[in-house]
């Protein structure tokens, strides 16, 4: 009488490790997407609390947004007029609220701009935690990748040398269309003055454009990115649905990059041509 064998022979083994690497490969880009989603989803739930941040701000302050630039030769404390400096009370310090998920924090104090998926800062000149001399609108050591519309802003008469002319900014949220008027959301750097003649960035890498819609497009999150309106709701945004959105009060949503416009879908660069148009 023959024993029982129990042990897997080599042709078993083969055949359940090519199952095993089958299902890994059927599974791997589902898995890859959901990763993908849910840092989307935290990156938004990000910009939820910094939204409530410039509403508790603005509750304190009468009503009225962070001061933004300041003429003259950068005065001292020019960065608690920013963003980053004017909220920190609200977010109580923590840098990694500003850091949408799928972006890296700079590794080394290197001051620049970041990318798709790299943070802009870390910031030199000076110590730690203190204003930086090398910009004085940011402290040493910030780092992040959200950025502020900087026509969200309460500038005072005289004061916005460096920016467009202050009849522009919403000054406060008590306004119309608030859910159209982008607050602060996915940036390759910490502010911008979008216009609607802004050309789309030709390349989905971090370059430094002249056009300040170049700090905004980028294929962050699958054809989106991620930003906080006036009304403090998020939401995700289509790339080319950047140029419908009322950054200023004098930005015209059917300008020549929107339908209504008459933009032709080969007057966008090749990597862009695919996205939903608007």
């Amino acid at each position: 009488m023959s024993k029982k064998q129990n042990a897997f022979t080599l042709v078993e083994l083969l055949v359940v490790i090519a199952i095993i690497a089958l299902l890994m490969s059927i599974l791997m880009p589902a898995l890859t997407r959901v990763r993908k989603q849910a840092k989307a989803v935290v990156c938004q739930t990000n910009l939820k609390q910094l939204a409530n941040c410039f509403s508790m701000y603005a509750n304190e302050n009468d009503g009225f947004f962070p001061a933004g630039w300041i003429a003259g030769n950068y005065p001292p404390n020019a960065h608690k007029r920013y963003w980053m400096e004017a909220l920190r009370p609200c977010y109580m310090n923590s840098g990694d609220l500003r850091l949408c998920p799928v972006t890296n924090k700079f590794s080394s104090e290197t001051n620049g701009e970041g990318g798709v998926y790299v943070a802009w800062g870390i910031f030199e000149g000076g110590e730690f935690g203190e204003q930086s001399t090398w910009w004085p609108y940011v402290v040493v050591g910030d780092y992040g990748s959200y950025g502020w519309n900087s026509f969200v802003c309460n500038t005072e008469d005289g004061e916005n040398t460096f920016a467009p002319p202050r009849e522009y900014n919403w000054k406060t949220a008590d306004v119309k269309g608030t859910y159209n008027i982008p607050l602060i959301g996915d940036h390759k750097w910490l502010d911008c003055w979008p216009i609607q003649e802004d050309e789309p960035p030709p390349f989905d890498v971090p370059v430094w454009t002249e056009y300040q819609m170049g700090r905004i497009c980028m294929n962050r999150h699958d054809g989106y990115v991620n930003w906080a309106s006036l009304d403090y709701s998020v939401r995700k945004v289509g790339l080319k649905e950047l140029w419908t959105l009322k950054w200023s009060r004098v930005f015209e949503t059917n300008g020549p990059w929107t339908i209504a416009g008459n933009v032709r879908p080969s007057d966008w660069p090749d990597w862009m041509q695919s996205f939903k148009d608007y």
